[in-house]
């Protein structure tokens, strides 16, 4: 067999490997304006393989994270810590998050009293999504090994 066939008949195995494996396209996303702080590299290296059965996939900005497919949980270390606000807030595993509801069962979960910040996008769907509360409590280990800076303040008793 010709050297040319040879490489062809390889190439040809490899990408049937790839099809066959579920090979999908890294998760786009932008790097929070921290994403260099070598606090988020920790937490980065500390995110769980699954998300409330939902598994990672490869993402193309530093520090952040994406899960499932379509991707129902978005990971960013690097944002802005949030200042004081009346936004409900709650705490999980340890770790105080500022929770917003974007609608459509979607949620913009932040860090508060972390620096720098974690921020999620949660999409919290019955058919495709996942519950918050799951995946609050497998990323407090990872996201609170972040310096604690404050906390909230008005928590309702469970």
């Amino acid at each position: 067999m010709s050297v040319r066939r040879l490489f062809a008949a390889a190439a040809t195995a490899i990408m049937a490997a790839g099809v066959l494996s579920g090979c999908t396209a890294p998760v786009a996303m932008e790097p929070g304006p921290d994403a260099n702080d070598p606090l988020c590299a920790e937490v980065s290296v500390r995110l769980p393989d699954t998300l409330d059965g939902k598994e990672r996939r490869q993402t193309d900005a530093q520090a952040t994270g994406a899960w499932g497919d379509p991707a129902a949980v978005l990971l960013t270390c690097g944002v802005e810590p949030p200042g004081p606000t009346t936004i409900p807030c709650t705490s999980v595993g340890g770790v105080d998050w500022i929770i917003e509801d974007e609608g459509d069962f979607r949620f913009r979960v932040t860090t508060f009293g972390r620096s720098p910040a974690v921020q999620l996008y949660l999409d919290t769907n019955v058919d495709t999504g996942v519950s918050s509360a799951a995946v609050l409590e497998a990323l407090a280990a990872p996201v609170g090994r972040l310096p604690i800076d404050g906390a909230c303040t008005d928590i309702p008793a469970p």
